[in-house]
């Protein structure tokens, strides 16, 4: 499996030192090294059993060696070593956490060849995998199976249940019907059960039917957890119930509950929506003594204060992001520059434009219109400013970049430059402009015309009116560009 080092064993190799020495090397390639070594010592007796070999498992999964971890089970098969349900199960959680469910069934399905019969824990997994990751219909189809193979409900595998049938709204009934059933099987819900439902019921905005059932917890002995309460408070800001939502989270700390990152964000996500950004400020620092905030917080609030107008605060809160060691996205910067050009700062404007680029954020497909208008926009606004260098910079450098220039970028430009009286630059934008496929505007020709004719520059006036007599055989594309 691994490359071979010197490793001095004792005179009769014991399992238990092979599993110590794994144990406490930290680095994979080297406890891969250990096992091969151990593997070594056959010659002399020794011999891997199901915790050496489990234990390998458990350390290629954790480094997402999915093909080295099942080669591990097969090599068992054939040295005749039991393989027992756990080592199957890590291999099955792997999956899980790497987004492949269906692999996860597979090896699931795999125990019966090594004569290994899956237990209640095993199927609950498998289920609990597939319900994660929206794997809807093949979970509940998992669940008739493994009920089929004789696996009773427990709390836990309708817990599980009740989870999946909450992700819709139309199975929200059959999930509710589940709860409603569980004493039938003598059965009890508990925090996690309403939790789930409070969750599904907040997701959907039935949030008068989840107060309801948060009242009844309580007095069914259920206490909520940071992330009911999480929950609740989630939906009391999406129904804009502020002033509830910030009730509930006094509540919570009274009783001992600390609230987390997620239940700060989702009061500050109300606050900003409802025009509240200074308060979401305010939560900010009191999140702060406690937790560290995360992408989403820092985003949740720039954006509240961008749409309030306040810019200053929004980039203080940009760079404590920067000081965390949180790196902004294109979409931050966007919200920012665009305020910036709102209020006629398109010099800091463009500032934050060369920082994205000095920084390497590039624009997601989501925010590359964005990206676009805003460019233009700070280009346009710098020609507005009379700043012919640094609009002429930009413009540059989003040819440079691919970056898609619009009609109105083009006319600011040339009109600027006629008027500093730099009339080759301008007639350089025009004869750009023209190759990407636009159609100069009247005011456009005559500003460059003009301005070579005042200057007797008659030869470079009879060609710009040859490419305009030329430009009445194409069809205008004054808004679109090619």
């Amino acid at each position: 499996m691994g490359s071979k080092t010197m490793l001095k064993w004792s005179k009769q190799i014991m399992p238990s030192q092979v599993v110590q020495l794994i144990k406490a090397e930290k680095d994979i390639n080297k406890a891969v090294t250990i096992f091969d070594l151990a593997t070594a010592e056959y010659a002399n007796g020794f011999r891997h059993d199901h915790t050496t070999f489990g234990l390998m498992i458990s350390r290629l999964v954790s480094a997402n060696r999915f093909k080295s971890a099942e080669d591990l089970l097969d090599r068992m098969k054939g040295e005749k070593c039991k393989a027992m349900e756990d080592a199957f199960l890590s291999i099955c959680r792997g999956y899980g956490r790497v987004h492949r469910p269906l692999d996860a069934i597979r090896v699931f399905h795999k125990m019966k060849e090594f004569e290994c019969e899956p237990t209640q824990k095993g199927y609950i997994t498998v289920f609990a995998i597939l319900v994660e990751e929206n794997q809807l219909k093949v979970g509940l189809k998992f669940y008739k199976y493994m009920r089929e193979m004789g696996v009773p409900p427990s709390i836990t595998s309708l817990n599980v249940l009740i989870k999946a049938l909450c992700k819709n709204m139309g199975t929200m009934d059959a999930a509710f019907k589940i709860f409603l059933d569980m004493p039938n099987h003598e059965l009890s819900p508990d925090s996690y059960t309403y939790g789930t439902l409070i969750n599904g019921l907040c997701r959907f905005g039935k949030i008068s039917e989840a107060k309801e059932l948060f009242k009844e917890m309580e007095t069914k002995g259920c206490s909520p957890t940071v992330v009911t309460y999480t929950s609740l408070i989630n939906g009391l800001c999406q129904t804009k119930n502020i002033d509830e939502a910030a009730e509930l989270l006094e509540e919570m700390k009274s009783k001992g509950i600390e609230p987390n990152v997620f239940t700060y964000t989702s009061l500050m996500d109300g606050l900003c929506n409802n025009g509240h950004a200074s308060e979401a400020m305010e939560l900010l620092e009191m999140m702060g003594k406690c937790h560290m905030p995360n992408m989403i917080t820092y985003s949740t609030l720039i954006t509240g204060l961008c749409k309030e107008g306040k810019l200053q605060e929004a980039i203080e809160i940009l760079d404590r992001m920067k000081l965390q060691g949180l790196k902004p996205d294109a979409g931050l910067y966007g919200k920012i520059i665009s305020g910036l050009c709102d209020i006629s700062k398109f010099q800091e404007a463009a500032n934050f434009l060369d920082e994205m680029v000095l920084g390497g954020i590039s624009p997601s497909r989501v925010t590359w219109s964005l990206h676009v208008r805003i460019h233009n926009m700070v280009v346009q606004g710098l020609c507005t400013d009379s700043n012919s260098s640094r609009a002429f910079q930009l413009y540059l450098s989003m040819r440079t970049r691919g970056i898609s220039i619009d009609v109105g970028t083009y006319h600011s430009l040339v009109k600027l430059f006629y008027k500093n009286g730099d009339l080759h630059k301008a007639a350089h934008i025009v004869d750009e402009m023209v190759l990407d496929g636009y159609v100069p505007d009247e005011g456009t020709w005559n500003a460059v015309l003009c301005g070579f004719w005042d200057r007797r520059k008659v030869r470079e006036a009879a060609e710009m009116l040859q490419v305009e007599l030329l430009s009445d055989f194409t069809e205008p594309a004054i808004n679109t560009p090619k």
